[in-house]
C-alpha cells in the first residue's frame, strides 16, 4: 500500500512538472513571437469538404503587421484578398470590396483571431476565446486551440498551429461537421 502511495506521489509530481514546463515553453514561444513586427510568406491551402472528391486549392501569400493588421492575398485560383485592420475585415474579390466590423460576426471572429493572436504572441487574447494546448519544444511545437464558447464549438472543433520557434508551418482548421482546411505557409 505504501508504494502504491509513492508512486502516485511521483505520477503527481510528474505530471505537474510536466504541466509547467509546457505552460514556460508557452509563455516562451508567445514571447518570442511577440518579438515579430511583421512577415510576409507564401501560403497553399487546400479545403476538403464532404460534398467534393478533391480538395479545393488556394494560394497566396499572408502579410502581417504587429499588432492587429493580417492580410490573405489569394493568388489562384483567382485573385481575392481578406484584411483584418483595426476590428474591421475587407473582403475584396475582382471589384467587389466589402468591409465588415468584425464585432459584428463573432462566427468568423475566432479564425481570424486565431492567427492573429499567435502571430502577435498575444496569450491573453487566446485564451479568451480558446482553452491553449501546447506540444513539443520551441525547435518544433504545436498549438492547440479549442473553442470555449459552445456555439463556435458547434461549428470549429479545434484549431491546431504548428511551427518551429517563431515561425508557423501549418494551420489546420477541423470543423464539427467533417471538414477541414489545411494551410501550409512557406517563406517568400
Amino acid at each position: 500500500m505504501r508504494n502504491a502511495s509513492h508512486f502516485a506521489l511521483a505520477l503527481t509530481l510528474l505530471v505537474t512538472l510536466r504541466a509547467t514546463a509546457a505552460d514556460n515553453d508557452l509563455d516562451r514561444l508567445m514571447a518570442l513571437l511577440a518579438e515579430r513586427t511583421r512577415g510576409h510568406v507564401s501560403f497553399v491551402e487546400q479545403n476538403y469538404l464532404a460534398v467534393l472528391d478533391r480538395p479545393v486549392e488556394a494560394s497566396g501569400e499572408l502579410l502581417y503587421e504587429r499588432p492587429d493588421r493580417l492580410e490573405k492575398r489569394t493568388l489562384a485560383p483567382r485573385p481575392a484578398s481578406l484584411m483584418l485592420e483595426k476590428g474591421d475585415l475587407t473582403i475584396q474579390s475582382g471589384r467587389r470590396k466589402r468591409v465588415l466590423a468584425l464585432h459584428d460576426y463573432p462566427q468568423i471572429a475566432p479564425f481570424i483571431e486565431s492567427i492573429r493572436a499567435t502571430l502577435a504572441g498575444d496569450r491573453a487574447a487566446l485564451e479568451q476565446v480558446f482553452q491553449l494546448g501546447f506540444e513539443g519544444s520551441l525547435a518544433r511545437w504545436t498549438l492547440s486551440l479549442v473553442p470555449l464558447d459552445a456555439k463556435l464549438k458547434a461549428v470549429v472543433r479545434e484549431i491546431r498551429i504548428e511551427g518551429a520557434r517563431d515561425e508557423l508551418h501549418t494551420v489546420t482548421i477541423l470543423q464539427a461537421d467533417g471538414d477541414r482546411s489545411v494551410m501550409v505557409i512557406g517563406s517568400s
